[in-house]
């Protein structure tokens, strides 16, 4: 069974990951730096790092396998997640996979260039219901992509 690994410090979607997993009947693990809401459910799991610099990225990168789930904002855990199989989703339903990992990870250097240089505010939108909505049609389809993979082809 594949499991949806989390990017858990400041991810505005605990809940919906959860309510997708429950129908799929998949585990998960939130990864953070700090604290959690602890979970009854023996499918959710909670994994506390370090307060180092990448350290949820860095122990998701090490755990996840082929046809596992991400949820994550981080262009570069997205890029470590996809080169090892992974399906990788950010919050508001972007995926990330090897058509377009690239070009995810090229603007997100430019960006940050443009922001070092002054050139750019860098203002993110503010998080919205129709981000909320792609999430969730993103992730429940992913969980069914995974599912499949990881069944096989049928004999």
């Amino acid at each position: 069974m594949p499991t949806i690994y989390v990017d858990a410090d400041a991810c505005p979607v605990k809940p919906e990951i959860l309510k997708v997993a429950e129908r799929h009947g998949m585990p998960v693990t939130f990864v953070a730096n700090s604290g959690l809401r602890p979970s009854r459910d023996p499918m959710v799991k909670n994994v506390i790092v370090s307060g180092a610099f990448d350290a949820a990225d860095n122990w998701i990168a090490d755990n996840v396998g082929a046809d596992d789930i991400v949820v994550t904002a981080d262009v570069p855990l997205a890029v470590r997640c996809v080169e090892k199989g992974a399906h990788v989703t950010g919050p508001t339903g972007r995926l990330f996979d090897k058509a377009n990992i690239g070009m995810a990870s090229a603007m997100r250097d430019l960006g940050a260039h443009l922001r070092e240089t002054g050139e750019s505010k860098g203002y993110n939108a503010a998080f919205s219901q129709r981000d909320r909505s792609a999430f969730l049609e993103t992730l429940d389809r992913l969980c069914r992509r995974a599912k499949n993979a990881k069944a096989g082809p049928a004999a």
